[in-house]
């Protein structure tokens, strides 16, 4: 079991560390040590790319210009997953203090298990502003880009741009949108040549996370992608040179890529289904479960004599008493939002259940839990 390096290894630390350099107050955690030898205030443009799913790991079995400037490793947050980490590069904070846990969190506020991105219940395709949720009430997010003494821009996919999580968390940030990777570099380009004083630019990129989703993280159509992403940002930094910028590419998250016989189909164990007040939330690869006060045995036996070697089932306040999801006082909501007990998955298992206004799908490449694959990701420098 991998978890994260919140002493200094960890994306929470990078931004420490980005933070420091423009002024902004670190608080418990401290900086990278992997940037410890980097002077990041004689840069005049500093560009934090995120290329979703990226792993370390794949990273390395793969030749080219990112594993060329791959100058360490870094680990991801708990879960390693888009929602928690997204929000840890947005905020600066650890899910211990952004209380996201999950791409399904259950967020009482609202009434229920939501995925917190698109800010919507599950099963519900109607985001919550339309009911007069107000994400940034619910959230209570600092913005990391307010509390910096420095111009900064946001740059990511124009379908994420202006949704209501980009809104609440991209604060006074001048935004950008693109509609493809060589978009995505035009207006990177963009900024750092027109751009006056010091600028931190935060640029987003979900394309490889997609693939490795639908195809598996170790295909060929993933693969293929990997080769355009080095290409292209090789020509962008030939066409930045000269303008004392510092591009740093990392991730929120890697990949295990798994096979349907591997998943656990909760639908199937009535037993299992009948003990829960509330639909599984947080991730395929680390499930929270709400269990009914009086059936916690039940639960615990159930899941221990049918599923030991497929899962660790591990109760929820453990996890926060561990520091699993980061270091300090955690959020006052936290305890609520990880239910409790959560499964977290062995080798590359995952579990499921379907609420009725559900359609099943099935990703083969998947993330969230523990494993070396999924928790490291890389920090790849490169200088223009």
């Amino acid at each position: 079991m991998y978890l994260p390096d919140y002493e200094g290894n960890s994306l929470v630390n990078l931004m420490s560390s980005l933070g420091l350099a423009y002024g902004r107050d670190n608080g418990i955690y401290s900086q990278c040590t992997a940037l410890s030898q980097v002077d990041l205030n004689q840069y005049d443009n500093i560009i934090l790319l995120v290329i979703d799913g990226l792993g370390h790991r794949y990273v390395q079995s793969k030749p080219g210009l990112f594993r060329t400037h791959c100058s360490a490793e870094l680990t991801s947050v708990f879960p390693s997953t888009t929602a928690t980490s997204i929000t840890a590069f947005m905020t600066g904070l650890a899910p211990q203090q952004h209380g996201l846990t999950g791409w399904f969190t259950y967020l009482r506020e609202v009434g229920g298990v939501t995925a917190v991105l698109p800010f919507r219940l599950r099963g519900s395709d109607i985001e919550l502003t339309e009911r007069r949720f107000n994400l940034a009430d619910v959230y209570q997010h600092p913005v990391f880009f307010d509390q910096l003494n420095c111009n900064s821009v946001v740059v990511s996919e124009n379908w994420i741009l202006d949704t209501a999580f980009n809104k609440a968390h991209t604060g006074r940030a001048q935004k950008r949108g693109y509609e493809n990777l060589s978009g995505m570099f035009d207006q990177l380009q963009e900024c750092v040549k027109v751009g006056q004083g010091k600028q931190y630019i935060y640029a987003y990129w979900s394309q490889f996370d997609h693939l490795s989703h639908i195809h598996g993280n170790q295909s060929e159509p993933v693969s293929g992608h990997f080769r355009e992403l080095q290409a292209k940002t090789e020509k962008f930094i030939s066409e930045i040179s000269g303008t004392n910028t510092l591009l740093l590419i990392t991730s929120d998250h890697g990949f295990i890529d798994t096979t349907p016989d591997k998943c656990i189909n909760v639908n199937d164990h009535p037993i299992l289904q009948g003990s829960l007040t509330e639909p599984l939330s947080g991730e395929p690869r680390v499930a929270y479960c709400y269990v009914q006060t009086d059936k916690h045995k039940i639960f615990t036996d159930y899941v221990n004599s049918n599923f030991s070697n497929k899962l660790d089932c591990i109760a929820s306040q453990d996890m926060i008493d561990n520091h699993f999801y980061g270091l300090g006082e955690p959020h006052p909501k936290l305890s609520e939002r990880v239910g409790d007990f959560a499964l977290i998955m062995k080798e590359n298992n995952i579990i499921k259940d379907w609420m009725p206004q559900e359609r099943p799908f099935f990703h083969y490449g998947v993330h969230g839990g523990v494993s070396e694959l999924e928790m490291f990701t890389p920090l790849i420098l490169l200088e223009a």
